[in-house]
């Protein structure tokens, strides 16, 4: 099995050719995908995939971007959508201060409701962390009654800030960055931490990997930051796609089987 845990055929880059692009999914040995949500707009779209591809799952969230766009009873709303049986996890959710498109105050809250949420709905949680790292992690650690699992998406951080997210119950995704010529802290990383820890992604269709970087990111590339993982860590294509689709399955509570 061959799964890309986070991805985003929702987007607009897709309208053209989204269907031929599942199809070469599926061609290409792609097992599973997880879509996730990243406002209201996105999450709905997110659950209709799922509810109309096979390989395709969703998450549903609101994206730091969009922390101050959400009406009072969006928490409802991702509850409802939530109940959806191929909707595994809520996310993704978190905070972004780099492009601080919405007030950091605003960000926090939201995460932290949507931390809340994912605990009475019992579900995992998928969290975006861009220039954010102490105020992300103080909220896991204040918080951390409240999460079931979860996992660092397109993780950014050190080894060290993966070694304290591992022991509040996360798995580490790698994207796309982690081939790029300049990626010395995320290959220092993925050499570290433990592939029983490990997920991979293409958050298409954003940061593309190399050698296709500057194109359209797909989920068939996830196989190029797998086997950028395995040359980093000396092991075979096969054992770390094998390890990688396992975790994700484990997160995310999906049957191997289907």
């Amino acid at each position: 099995m061959i799964i890309d845990s986070h991805a985003h055929l929702d987007d607009k880059r897709f309208d053209d050719d989204r269907d031929r692009v599942i199809e070469k999914c599926i061609e290409d040995g792609i097992t599973h995908i997880i879509n996730a949500g990243a406002d209201m707009a996105s999450s709905k779209k997110a659950v209709e995939l799922a509810d109309n591809n096979d390989i395709i799952y969703a998450s549903v969230g609101i994206h730091p971007h969009d922390a101050g766009r959400v009406g009072n009873d969006y928490l409802d709303t991702l509850a409802l959508w939530a109940r959806h049986p191929k909707v595994v996890a809520i996310g993704e959710i978190g905070l972004d201060y780099y492009r601080d498109l919405s007030p950091r105050d605003v960000q926090r809250k939201r995460f932290i409701e949507q931390i809340k949420l994912a605990h009475e709905l019992d579900m995992p949680i998928i969290v975006h962390d861009r220039d954010a790292h102490g105020d992300t992690m103080d909220i896991l650690k204040s918080h951390r009654d409240y999460i079931k699992a979860g996992v660092m998406h397109c993780f950014s951080g050190s080894l060290e800030m993966a070694k304290e997210c591992i022991k509040l119950g996360f798995y580490i995704s790698f994207a796309g960055p982690v081939t790029f010529t300049n990626a010395r802290k995320l290959v220092d990383a993925a050499y570290g931490v433990p592939l029983d820890k490990i997920l991979v992604e293409t958050d298409c269709p954003y940061l593309t990997p190399q050698p296709h970087r500057g194109k359209r990111n797909y989920p068939g590339y996830v196989k190029l930051v797998i086997d950028r993982i395995a040359r980093i860590k000396g092991m075979e294509f096969e054992e770390v796609a094998d390890a990688t689709a396992k975790n994700a399955l484990d997160l995310f509570g999906i049957d191997g089987g289907e």
